[in-house]
């Protein structure tokens, strides 16, 4: 397992459209709109250098976004690093007593996803991210 950079830091808000127009149009920086139907999010990825801020915004009122913005309100959600083989990572965490919340999954992009508990994390969730090669 290793972790190669920050990939994104999430930000869970209530419009994402609304909250990408800073970045669009005050900062200038580009945007890339997606909807992830099978988890009912509309994600905005914001490009800043080698990294992005990934905006969310739940399109079902009983989601984990809904739910996570009901209890604390909008702002930072989740910290995501890239890694080398998450199949791996995962495995390699687990034998470290960690808990993770998913099994890797299809994300944002093309990407493979895992999340690691926020409890074990020392209260930030933490999100384990494999770029998928073109050929896979």
């Amino acid at each position: 397992m290793k972790a190669l950079k920050i990939d994104h830091i999430g930000v869970a808000v209530k419009s994402a459209e609304e909250a990408s127009k800073i970045f669009k149009s005050v900062l200038g920086l580009q945007t890339e709109e997606e909807i992830l139907e099978d988890r009912k999010l509309k994600v905005v990825m914001v490009k800043i250098g080698e990294s992005r801020v990934e905006l969310l915004e739940d399109l079902d009122e009983n989601g984990t976004i809904s739910k996570f913005i009901e209890k604390r309100g909008e702002g930072l959600h989740h910290m995501a690093l890239e890694v080398d083989d998450v199949y791996k990572s995962v495995e390699k965490l687990k034998a470290e007593g960690y808990r993770i919340l998913s099994d890797p999954a299809p994300g944002a992009g093309g990407t493979i996803v895992a999340f690691v508990h926020p409890k074990d994390v020392h209260g930030v969730l933490l999100e384990l991210v494999e770029r998928r090669k073109n050929d896979e």
